[in-house]
């Protein structure tokens, strides 16, 4: 039989004050129950089911595409009741692990010992709290062995001194656990069906109940408000840290620095200060990327250097460029091998030949510029007629004068020069000077006007 699945996600998260449903908050920029459905893959389970309630349209549509089984919880009754909206899938001789969509961290190895432990019967991961404030304490006899699970607003004072704490996580075998879960009556301060108290059930059939304990207690936090968000952010953003600093990466300060994605790198790269990186990014060898600057779906060349402050959205730059400092390349940009994008400069949906410069509070967009061409300071492609969008091409060793303006749709032929101050407005020939300006004058004798006393 096989290993099947359950992910609590019907949770209100009334404490998160929000109108986002809790498990698709973001945390390291994935939704709370996609890091559980991301670990639960990885133990090769049968099925996985997801029982949803609250906010379940946007929960669904958020991971469209993850082949789970959806199973919606109507009435939120307790944890008891939403395992069994899942139970008519399970047969006899599966076991059943339970997981949570709000707690993010919990680790593929900790739960495969869970498992294990069960053994055909039933097992649990606890925790030893310092602080076991809202938790359910685990009552043990004295040998030991596990009796049953208390939840705090039902614990006397003896069992609130208690902090060995129950964290949710179970497993059982599938057939038990439909007959313990029949069982349940909402008898409690809570008015539900608690799904803890299977263990005095089982424990009433003789069934010794496993424990297993977390790597570090960081794995069973779950969230409820945005506190406990921001405390989890930092131990997975530390997980991140510490797996790049084996990994060789040199993070020159690993408390201000942010994952929030898939990083794919190369040898010897530095990342400086406060450096955000986004969706699925490849840095190549030696890459260097300067403070402050954030890299979003993008793949950047080796020995290429980010300057501090730039934003590159969904773009591709080539090896052994500079970029920035300030600058900023939109989706769809194209940097070649040894190109210069400098300071104030945005780039949007073009592609910038081998070797070319862009150095300066420039505005390049749906634009192709060839190999060696120099753009100078100011220069601004004019690609939007309040309609439509049109293209401008730049061809091979063009040089471009500071505070030009090419207005789409034009094509600078290879070599061309364009003096400074020009408005193109039609096509430039290969090889030639063009030069849109007009007439210097001066007016000796003018006098600049001056007001007069007692003017505003």
């Amino acid at each position: 039989m096989g290993l099947k699945i359950i992910i609590l996600a019907a949770g209100g998260g009334t404490r998160m004050r929000s109108a986002l449903p809790k498990v698709l908050h973001p945390l390291g920029g994935a939704p709370l129950l996609e890091h559980v459905v991301t670990t639960a893959f990885a133990l090769n389970p049968e099925r996985v089911h997801v029982v949803y309630g609250h906010g379940g349209g946007q929960v669904r549509a958020r991971l469209e595409g993850i082949d789970v089984e959806w199973v919606e919880q109507g009435e939120q009754l307790g944890t008891g009741h939403a395992v069994q909206q899942a139970m008519p899938a399970v047969v006899p001789g599966d076991t059943v692990l339970v997981l949570y969509g709000d707690v993010p961290l919990i680790e593929a190895q900790t739960l495969q010992r869970l498992v294990a432990a069960a053994r055909g019967g039933l097992a649990l991961i606890s925790a030893r709290l310092p602080e076991p404030t809202g938790y359910g304490r685990i009552v043990r006899d004295g040998a030991g062995k596990v009796l049953r699970i208390v939840e705090e607003k039902d614990a006397g004072e003896e069992e609130r001194a208690i902090h060995e704490v129950n964290t949710g996580f179970l497993a059982a075998e599938g057939g038990a656990l439909r007959r313990w879960l029949d069982g349940l009556d909402n008898d409690n301060a809570q008015r539900e069906y608690y799904l803890t108290d299977v263990i005095a059930r089982a424990v009433g059939d003789g069934v010794e109940v496993g424990t297993v304990d977390p790597r570090a207690n960081e794995e069973i936090l779950g969230v409820n408000n945005r506190l406990q968000l921001a405390t989890l952010e930092r131990c997975y953003q530390r997980r991140q840290v510490e797996r790049l600093l084996l990994e060789g990466v040199t993070l020159l300060d690993p408390d201000r620095f942010d994952l929030r994605g898939a990083l794919s790198v190369g040898r010897d790269v530095v990342l400086d200060v406060g450096v955000v990186l986004e969706g699925h990014v490849t840095l190549g060898d030696g890459v260097v990327v300067g403070p402050y600057s954030v890299i979003r779906d993008a793949r950047i060349g080796a020995g290429t250097r980010i300057e501090s402050h730039c934003v590159i959205d969904a773009a591709d730059v080539g090896p052994d460029c500079r970029i920035g400092p300030y600058a900023r390349l939109r989706p769809e940009t194209r940097i070649a091998a040894g190109a210069h994008i400098g300071n104030f400069v945005e780039i949007k949906k073009s592609s910038i030949g081998d070797g070319s410069k862009v150095n300066h509070l420039s505005y390049i967009g749906d634009t192709t510029v060839g190999r060696d061409v120099n753009v100078g300071a100011g220069t601004i492609t004019c690609n939007y007629d309040g309609a439509n969008k049109h293209r401008t091409e730049i061809g091979d060793g063009a040089f471009i004068g500071s505070d030009t303006q090419l207005v789409a749709p034009v094509k600078v032929g290879a070599g061309a020069t364009i003096g400074a101050g020009s408005t193109i407005t039609r096509d430039v020939p290969a090889g030639e000077l063009t030069l849109s300006r007009i007439k210097q004058e001066t007016r000796k004798g003018w006098k600049r006007p001056v007001k007069k006393k007692g003017e505003a």
